[in-house]
């Protein structure tokens, strides 16, 4: 138990949910991938006391608690939190980092490797969405199935590599937070259920449009079908997001980034991170360009390749052992 952890994980996007109705027993259920960027890095080192630093400390020390908890162990850890994922801006910061803690002490306490599940339920997440879960364990574009009331962690029902050639320009304009914590529960309990035909249509596009373009490499049906799921899911929740996409620089984003001809345009969970797809590195840089304006001086615009492995997990020798 000398050696020190270091994990990097991914930040996850949101494509879009399957069902909000539920009407075949489960609810939620959901797309979406991970990228490189804006990333979250944090090393934890042995410890006679539980401890934590850097930004975000205070969750990761909430989050360290109820892992060993869960796990009925006392035990130290320094956690020093590197690089943090911008909390509340639609890229999963919450999950990643309760996983990054959680994966990183069954390092440091020499425990039995946990399935995507059960690291989950020792950190407490995975409550609604199990993208997250299945993007920290393995990257990639993720499909997951819904959650049953009261059940596990939903499903995974496919996790394959993102091409290798394309390109995602990610976008965290400068504009108010997104939805979290009990405020997104409230949402979610307001939230009128959508039509039948809807949830019917988003089955369609994701099963015959978006799975078998991702298969065949072909970006043009993927993005057309990925920003139809965005239009009809984001009518889901306009009537406590303010429309399909958040209203202000989100929607401004969005606008920009479909009138420079994206691939495939949406926004990340509640926002207000926005994304697109591009064929290449010159067309990411062209779309990058064409968002700059509308995200707002100080807005963080990336892009990239996909991130198609899970965290990455690494042991070290510190230097000097934590009090």
């Amino acid at each position: 138990m000398s050696d020190g952890v270091l994990v990097r994980a991914p930040a996850r996007l949101h494509f879009g949910v399957l069902d909000l109705r539920g009407d075949l027993g489960r609810r939620f259920g959901g797309l979406g991938a991970a990228v490189a960027e804006p990333g979250l890095e944090l090393a934890v080192r042995p410890a006679r006391a539980l401890s934590a630093r850097g930004p975000d400390a205070a969750r990761a020390l909430g989050y360290a608690r109820s892992f060993l908890e869960h796990h009925r162990i006392q035990a130290g850890a320094d956690i020093e939190v590197r690089r943090a994922l911008p909390p509340h801006v639609g890229l999963g910061s919450g999950t990643q980092l309760a996983l990054a803690v959680g994966r990183a002490l069954v390092e440091l306490l020499d425990l039995p490797r946990p399935s995507p599940a059960e690291l989950a339920s020792a950190v407490g997440r995975g409550v609604r969405s199990a993208i997250g879960t299945f993007v920290f364990d393995g990257g990639g574009f993720v499909l997951e199935g819904g959650r049953r009331d009261g059940g596990d962690l939903a499903p995974l029902l496919l996790q394959r590599p993102m091409p290798s050639s394309w390109r995602c320009v990610v976008v965290v304009p400068v504009a108010p937070s997104g939805l979290s914590g009990d405020a997104e529960a409230m949402a979610f309990q307001s939230l009128p259920a959508p039509a039948q035909s809807e949830v019917e249509r988003v089955a369609h596009l994701v099963l015959t449009g978006m799975l078998p373009a991702l298969a065949e490499a072909r970006l043009s049906e993927f993005g057309t079908a990925l920003s139809e799921v965005q239009r009809i899911t984001g009518g889901w929740f306009a009537t406590s997001q303010g429309g399909a996409f958040a209203p202000g620089p989100t929607a401004a984003v969005v606008h920009a980034l479909r009138a420079a001809g994206a691939e495939g345009v949406g926004q990340s969970s509640w926002g207000p991170t926005v994304y697109a797809l591009a064929a290449d590195d010159a067309d990411a840089d062209r779309l990058a360009a064409a968002a700059a304006g509308p995200a707002g001086a100080g807005a963080f615009i990336w892009r990239g390749p996909f991130w198609n492995t899970g965290a990455v997990v690494q042991r070290f020798v510190p230097t000097v052992l934590a009090d």
